[in-house]
């Protein structure tokens, strides 16, 4: 959330890289400055830990769907994550920017999609939707929206709890070329030890060859610090794609 001190505590667990947050309404997105971005190049190249993506979870507070401040924060997110050196620019649709049940809200959405699309395309980075509809209703609406710098950013977790079939879901994503990147997940569990088949999740990454970041979310048990808790995390990890299917 906007802390260079994240790269530290990263690099005390051992991870490769970290999803940097764009920024909040108080401070005015703070990533979009050229200074702020140049200070969280700095730490990168000094800590060894990558800038893997960038984050808006900010929408979930001050929705895309409806807020007009929203749609330069998105255009311009492009950019900043351009010269941070990522690709993927997650986009939340949860809380107050929730799509489910709201036709009017997902029109409205494709219809600033459609306006910030061509900042994205000129940057060579991706807009990525994470939201609870099913991996259908996104393409759907990316269909829509018309644009291949709009694709998914699937969490494990939030399509278990909804019931969906991770495994086709990532198939069908993927096959679609609409697979942006990926939240590891696990609610109130380590990653392994609650209710997301993670067996099912690496065959359908390989079998679409997703080769790009993985980001590990939530999956803390109680009692359990940050930083041991996500070591186990990775270790689960490395051990469950570096096996064979």
């Amino acid at each position: 959330m906007g802390r260079l001190e994240a790269f530290d505590v990263a690099k005390a667990i051992g991870l490769d890289g970290v999803q940097v947050s764009l920024g909040s309404a108080a401070d005015d997105m703070k990533l979009r400055r050229r200074e702020i971005q140049e200070a969280y190049l700095r730490k990168a190249k000094s800590s060894g830990v990558a800038i893997a993506s960038l984050a808006i979870g900010e929408l979930n507070r001050v929705p895309f769907k409806s807020d007009p401040r929203t749609v330069e924060w998105v255009r311009d997110s492009a950019d900043a994550a351009a010269r941070l050196g990522c690709r993927t620019i997650l986009l939340a649709f949860f809380g107050k920017n929730d799509l489910r049940g709201d036709p009017d809200g997902r029109a409205e959405t494709v219809r600033r999609l459609r306006q910030v699309a061509p900042s994205a395309e000129k940057a060579g980075v991706v807009f990525g939707i994470e939201s609870w509809l099913s991996a259908e209703e996104h393409v759907e609406l990316i269909d829509r929206v018309g644009s291949p710098a709009v694709k998914v950013y699937y969490d494990v977790a939030n399509a278990t709890k909804m019931g969906y079939d991770v495994g086709k879901e990532i198939r069908f994503l993927g096959k679609r070329g609409l697979l942006c990147e990926c939240h590891m997940k696990e609610n109130g569990a380590l990653l392994g030890e609650g209710k997301v088949d993670f067996r099912a999740v690496r065959s359908a990454l390989a079998a679409v060859r997703y080769s790009g970041w993985v980001q590990i979310e939530g999956a803390r048990r109680k009692g359990l610090g940050l930083i041991p808790a996500y070591q186990k995390n990775l270790s689960f990890l490395k051990r469950l794609f570096g096996s064979s299917q």
